[in-house]
């Protein structure tokens, strides 16, 4: 039985008026947040901790991403994250788009360009990014 059958005998089914209520906006918004933040290294909100590395050798056969045992809170560097100049070009050009009148928002007020990071953006620009800049920005960059 697969969790689309499951979901239908949940004790609880009867009660509620919608059977799923999935909220499409916070889940892009999820989405581009693991994204984003793990491709640029973003300290304590990237999905790319020592222990996910530990499980590497159990899950798959990456050796060279696996955390040496005697240094446990160092990491080797992984080819999907960027190095410092990378995000600084990546924060720069993101400071630079500009929108039509209420496509986006400004997203140069997002930008951190101490921190290196996005912060404070809207749920459409989430969507707008993801699906239209994402590509553009990380293809030269990344394998």
């Amino acid at each position: 039985m697969d969790w689309a059958q499951r979901m239908f005998l949940m004790p609880y089914k009867g009660t509620h008026l919608i059977r799923h209520n999935l909220d499409v906006m916070h889940i892009e918004k999820n989405v581009f947040d693991n994204i984003f933040n793990t491709v640029m290294d973003i300290k304590n909100k990237k999905n790319n901790n020592p222990s996910q590395r530990k499980d590497l050798k159990i899950i798959c056969n990456q050796s060279e991403l696996e955390v040496d045992e005697r240094r446990p809170n160092v990491m080797p560097k992984v080819v999907y994250t960027l190095t410092k100049e990378q995000k600084r070009r990546i924060c720069e050009w993101i400071s630079h788009l500009n929108f039509s009148d209420g496509y986006a928002s400004n997203l140069a007020r997002c930008v951190g360009m101490k921190e290196l990071r996005m912060r404070g953006m809207k749920s459409h620009c989430f969507l707008i990014f993801m699906h239209k800049f994402i590509p553009i920005a990380f293809r030269e960059m990344l394998p």
